[in-house]
Order: structure tokens, then C-alpha cells, then sequence
């Protein structure tokens, strides 16, 4: 019989299948953002997320999602002067954080943040491939890609730029970090100021693409909005 512990939560083979039920709702409820501002993963679903990350849904998933995006770009016809702009989020979205992740049960550990800094400055988050292949064809049928993230400016914007750079993400029009102005902002309200100003540069947003609900919320939220699946974390 198989034996393991997540915190203080052991569970057994008969006791994930039983669990799973439970799981699958509540991914169903974070994905459809029924679950609020949740901490944690719960315990009880370590097994469900690990699964679900590593073996080969969650790909599927992204996948689906970018041909959707994809069918969607063909009826845009992309205007001269530059101005048909897409937003992207950074974590989880362009590159993924599933290695941190996966050293820390998959976001059943309470989250610690002067952690997960330490390793953002590794620089070796990998890219999220049909992300990056998104990223590639929204380039070449003439979007101009703004890239934002809650990211602080000061610190992680130089190191962030490399990360993306290694991952093959060059191109892109601008990549929007966190300022000392924004210091304390939900996460909705400064990409929905970020936003606002590449409108108000001009810009219309035909798409915009997030793992997190607050990615999407807000004004100036784009002509279409695409949520990626993350059942790790929460940012509200």
C-alpha cells in the first residue's frame, strides 16, 4: 500500500481516489474564480495538483487555449500604424514558476515570499512553449506584445528581461514592471493602470492573456480576455 505525508496530512492509494472527486471541483472552482482569494492549496489535493501539473493535462489544457486564441486572432485584421496591441502576463503565463513549485508541494506550503525572490533571480524559469509560440505569431501577424507584470521594477526588471530573452521571448514591445508608485496595489488595479496607459498611448488591445483572475479584471481589460489554467497560487 502506498504511504506518503504532505504537512501533517498522510494520505493512501484508496484514499487519493476518494479525495478526487473533491479535487476536481475544487480546481473546477478556482478555474471558474468561485473559490475567492484562497492562501493555500489544500492538503488533500497535493496529489490531484501534482498530477494535473506534471502529467501532461495541464500542457493539454494550454494548448486548447492558445488554438481558441489563435481562431480568434485569424478574424482580426491587423491595422498600419503599429497600434493593435496584445498584453501578456510574465509568471506562469510566458514562463513558468512549476519548477519552484513543484519543490513546494505544489502550493500546499504556506507561500514565502523572500523565497520565491531568491529564485527569480536564478533566471531559469522555462518558457511555457505554446505560450511562446502564441507569442511568435501574434509578433508576426504585426501585434505589438506588451508584457506586464507585478514584478518590482528596481529589483527583478533587468532579470526578468534575461529570463524571457533566454526562453526566446525577444520582440516584444515593452515589458511593464511594478514601480515604487504602485507599491501596495492589488495586483487588478495596477495591470488595469498599466493598461489604461497603453490606451490611452493609442493602443487597442485585442487580447489580453493571464493565469490569474486579477490579470483580466478591471478596465481596460482588451476585446477579449484568455485565462490560463493555475491551480498553485492565487493573486488577487
Amino acid at each position: 500500500m502506498k504511504i506518503g505525508k504532505v504537512g501533517n496530512h498522510c494520505w493512501k492509494e484508496e484514499e487519493e481516489e476518494e479525495e478526487e472527486g473533491y479535487c476536481l471541483s475544487w480546481r473546477m472552482a478556482v478555474e471558474m474564480n468561485n473559490a475567492g482569494p484562497w492562501r493555500r492549496v489544500p492538503e488533500r489535493c497535493y496529489r490531484h495538483v501534482e498530477r494535473y501539473m506534471m502529467d501532461g493535462q495541464y500542457r493539454r489544457d494550454v494548448e486548447m487555449i492558445k488554438e481558441q486564441i489563435l481562431e480568434y486572432v485569424k478574424g482580426i485584421e491587423v491595422r498600419a500604424g503599429g497600434k493593435d496591441g496584445w498584453v501578456m502576463d510574465v509568471d506562469d503565463t510566458c514562463i513558468s514558476n512549476l519548477a519552484y513549485y513543484k519543490d513546494h508541494a505544489f502550493g500546499c506550503e504556506a507561500f514565502d515570499s523572500a523565497q520565491f525572490k531568491q529564485w527569480i533571480t536564478k533566471a531559469q524559469c522555462e518558457a511555457i512553449q505554446p505560450m511562446l509560440l502564441l507569442f511568435r505569431q501574434l509578433l508576426g501577424r504585426g501585434f505589438k506584445v506588451f508584457l506586464i507584470t507585478g514584478r518590482d521594477h528596481a529589483r527583478m526588471a533587468h532579470i526578468t528581461s534575461l529570463n524571457l530573452q533566454r526562453q526566446g521571448f525577444i520582440g516584444y514591445h515593452r515589458l511593464l514592471c511594478r514601480g515604487e508608485e504602485h507599491k501596495g496595489e492589488s495586483a487588478a488595479k495596477y495591470k488595469s493602470e498599466m493598461r489604461r496607459k497603453i490606451e490611452g498611448e493609442g493602443y487597442k488591445i485585442w487580447g489580453n492573456v493571464g493565469d490569474q483572475w486579477s490579470d483580466l479584471q478591471g478596465c481596460s481589460a482588451g476585446h477579449r480576455t484568455f485565462k490560463l489554467p493555475n491551480p498553485m497560487y492565487c493573486i488577487p
